[in-house]
């Protein structure tokens, strides 16, 4: 199916901090999803009268070719990893996904490792169809399992049962090299007992990656609105903190430990295509709501689409792409993005890079109060890195050190 010959990705290492060394990514949007899940603000859409799956992966294909034209007068970049997120991408055709990949191996030189992920919900995947994604050159899946128990997938709005999660694990790791899947806690009503048993199996499902994140009211979602009318509560933040210390505690026991705040991995495994992110590394977006970040010859540009897919769609055949925001960022805005993302990372950041991007360097001040409150750490002459004691308040810590 697949005309580019996609090999079994390598361990992949840290990219570097420089932004030539960070990678260069292409990341896929997929608006669609069976149901929308009452916690969500991700673009995601219900179109229940079908979708032209091939028609939407056509528009993909363009939108691509826009960004490779755009692109043509900079150094050629070579693509580190490709992320088709969503929405849910496994409800795309292999042959969607396949003619998506073999456009990027045609506009940009593909490395032969390239990571190539796609995410999946537990109630679309399929044997078959995941071998045709396996074929169209996919080789790591990302499974949105969210709990082990059925009455609280029930209440997360999932369409999967217990039975289908780990069932569909089991499919994932038959067929792909590399497989990782999310859980949410911190969940009305859990207790760090319960949290840790059900983490405690989780692990024995485990490969080499693991995606754990605290459950965040997020606005405008159902949630927001029936937690607003006290229909549930979420854990308090003393619970909330004990069940981050047991997802530490119990993921570093199984040799998985936190390489970012909310993603945890077997040295050598953590996801490329994020550490392009958190090292502040380019990367095309193409798709409904997609952002993107790109260093052409004028300086480096954020850009996002049209969130709804059937405007994109239209604004893409009309005009080549569906970009709504196209912004030339400041130095300032380089170095506070530099260190939102990479401060997400065990590793920290380089504090030499941020001098280099924000023309000063960060308040010795500030990061010596930090340093005294244990929220932050040093690392040999250059190296700043947050604690797992600031890990918790790491949007307050980023913010100092900001100001």
């Amino acid at each position: 199916m697949s005309e580019i010959a996609i090999n079994e990705p390598p361990k992949p290492v840290y990219p570097g901090t420089e932004a030539d060394d960070a990678g260069f990514a292409v990341y896929v949007h997929w608006p669609f999803c069976a149901a929308k899940c009452p916690y969500c603000d991700f673009n995601s859409h219900v179109r229940h009268g079908g979708v032209d799956t091939m028609g939407f992966a056509d528009a993909l294909v363009r939108e691509l070719e826009f960004n490779a034209g755009r692109m043509a007068a900079t150094p050629q970049r070579r693509v580190r990893s490709i992320f088709f997120g969503g929405g849910t991408p496994s409800l795309m055709p292999p042959e969607a996904v396949a003619r998506v990949i073999n456009a990027v191996g045609r506009l940009w030189p593909l490395d032969p490792d390239a990571e190539i992920t796609l995410e999946a919900n537990p109630s679309s995947v399929e044997a078959g169809r995941f071998r045709g994604f396996r074929e169209a050159g996919v080789n790591r899946v990302s499974l949105g399992v969210q709990s082990l128990l059925d009455d609280h997938l029930k209440f997360l709005g999932r369409l999967h049962n217990r039975a289908e999660a780990i069932r569909a694990l089991e499919i994932a790791n038959a067929t792909f090299p590399r497989v990782s899947f999310d859980m949410i806690y911190a969940r009305p009503g859990q207790t760090p007992e319960a949290w840790r048993e059900e983490l405690a199996e989780a692990l024995t499902l485990a490969g080499e990656h693991l995606s754990l994140y605290q459950l965040t009211i997020e606005p405008d979602t159902p949630f927001a609105k029936l937690h607003a009318a006290g229909k549930f509560a979420v854990p308090d933040p003393d619970t909330g903190r004990d069940l981050y210390d047991v997802t530490q505690e119990l993921t570093a026991k199984a040799g998985l430990p936190a390489y970012e705040i909310s993603n945890h991995a077997r040295p050598g495994a953590e996801c490329r295509h994020n550490l392009v992110y958190w090292h502040s590394g380019d990367f095309v977006g193409v798709g409904a709501g997609a952002h993107g970040r790109l260093t052409l010859a004028e300086g480096r540009y954020a850009t996002s689409c049209e969130r709804m897919p059937e405007a994109w769609r239209r604004k893409v055949l009309e005009h080549g792409h569906g970009m709504v925001t196209d912004e030339r960022l400041d130095s300032v805005e380089i170095a506070d993005e530099f260190l939102v993302m990479g401060l997400r990372l065990a590793k920290g950041i380089d504090t030499l890079r941020y001098t280099e991007l924000a023309g000063r360097a960060l308040d010795t001040n500030r990061i010596a109060d930090l340093e005294e409150h244990g929220l932050i750490a040093r690392v040999g002459n250059r190296g700043l890195r947050v604690t797992m004691e600031g890990f918790p308040v790491l949007n307050a810590v980023v913010a100092d050190l900001a100001a």
